[in-house]
C-alpha cells in the first residue's frame, strides 16, 4: 500500500501563474471599444463613457476566459514551442481543472457585465465567445479563415463601442478596422512560421501557408489600411462630420507605425504578438501616442 506522501499532488498555483493564464498584457487589444467615443464625439457623454468602460472590462474577462480555454486545448502543442512551453498549463503549474474553473468564472462574469452594463447590443458578447469557441475547436485549422476569425473578434469590439453605445459606425471605420486587424493577423502567422519552420508540430494551419504567400497578404492588407485611412481623412463626409480637414496630418503616424511593424517582423523577429510589440517597441509607442494625441486634439478643437 502506497504512502500518502507518494501520491501525486495537484498543482498549487501561485497568483502569478494564475495571472499569466489570464494574460492581462493582452487586454490592451480591448481598447478598440473606445474608438466609437473618439470618432463619435461622445467623450463628454457620461452614460456612454460608462458603458464603454463596462464593455472594455467585459471583453477583458471574456478574452481571459478564451485564453485559459486555449491553454487547455493547446497544452500538448504548446510544449513543443520554444516560448509557449513556459505557459502555466503547458508546464503543469496550473492544472487543467483549475484553468477550466478560471475560464468559466471569467466567462460568466464577462457575460453578466456585458448584458448588465455593456451597452445596447449585448448579443456582441456571446457572439465573441461563440466565434472564439469555433476558432479554438476546429476553425483555427482552416487556412485564411483562421485570420478572418481573429479579425472578427476585433470587429466585435468596434461594434460594441459604436452600435453598443448607440453610435452609428462609419463605413470607413469598419473598413479600416477590418484591414488593420487582417494585417496584424497575417503578420502573426508570418512570425509563427519563422519560429516553427513548417509549423506542423505546433500549429497545423501553418502547413498551408508559405512565407511568400503571407508576405503578399500582409502587403495587400497594409496597403489597404493606409489607403483606406488616407481616403477617410480626405472624405467630404469626414470633414463635415468632424468639422476639420486636418485629419490628413495623422496619416504619417499610421504610415510610420505600419512600416515599423513590418521592420520588426522581418528584421527583428517580432510581429508575433501586437499587444507586446505596442508596449515594448519605443517607435510604435511614439507612433501610436502621436496619432492618438493629434487625432484627439483635432477632433476636440473642431467647432
Amino acid at each position: 500500500m502506497r504512502c500518502l506522501r507518494d501520491r501525486p499532488r495537484r498543482p498549487d498555483p501561485t497568483l502569478p501563474a494564475l495571472l499569466t493564464v489570464l494574460r492581462p498584457q493582452q487586454w490592451i487589444k480591448n481598447g478598440f471599444v473606445f474608438v466609437g467615443l473618439l470618432f463619435g464625439h461622445a467623450w463628454n457623454d457620461g452614460a456612454r463613457v460608462g458603458m464603454a468602460f463596462a464593455a472594455f472590462v467585459a471583453f477583458c474577462l471574456l478574452a481571459s476566459a478564451v485564453y485559459a480555454m486555449n491553454d487547455i486545448a493547446d497544452r500538448e502543442a504548446d510544449r513543443l514551442h520554444p516560448r509557449k512551453s513556459q505557459r502555466p498549463v503547458a508546464r503543469g503549474a496550473v492544472s487543467v481543472a483549475q484553468a477550466a474553473v478560471l475560464s468559466a468564472a471569467c466567462a460568466a462574469a464577462g457575460l453578466a457585465l456585458g448584458f448588465g452594463w455593456g451597452g445596447h447590443a449585448p448579443w456582441i458578447f456571446p457572439a465573441y465567445l461563440a466565434i472564439n469557441l469555433a476558432y479554438s475547436f476546429g476553425l483555427k485549422h482552416v487556412v485564411i479563415l483562421d485570420v478572418f476569425l481573429i479579425s472578427a473578434g476585433f470587429m466585435l469590439r468596434i461594434l460594441a463601442g459604436t452600435l453598443g453605445l448607440a453610435i452609428a459606425p462609419s463605413h470607413w471605420l469598419l473598413a479600416c478596422g477590418l484591414l488593420v486587424t487582417l494585417f496584424l493577423g497575417f503578420a502573426k502567422r508570418r512570425a509563427e512560421l519563422d519560429v516553427a519552420g513548417t509549423g506542423a508540430a505546433h500549429r497545423r494551419v501553418l502547413e498551408h501557408y508559405s512565407a511568400p504567400l503571407l508576405d503578399q497578404m500582409i502587403t495587400v492588407a497594409a496597403a489597404g489600411t493606409v489607403v483606406a485611412y488616407a481616403l477617410y481623412t480626405l472624405s467630404p463626409e469626414t470633414i463635415a462630420l468632424h468639422g476639420t480637414d486636418r485629419l490628413v496630418f495623422t496619416v504619417p503616424f499610421v504610415l510610420y507605425g505600419m512600416f515599423r511593424y513590418l521592420y520588426l517582423l522581418h528584421r527583428r523577429g517580432g510581429g508575433g504578438d501586437p499587444a507586446v510589440e505596442l508596449v515594448r517597441d519605443p517607435h510604435l509607442v511614439v507612433a501610436a501616442a502621436g496619432w492618438l494625441a493629434l487625432t484627439a486634439w483635432l477632433l476636440g478643437a473642431a467647432p
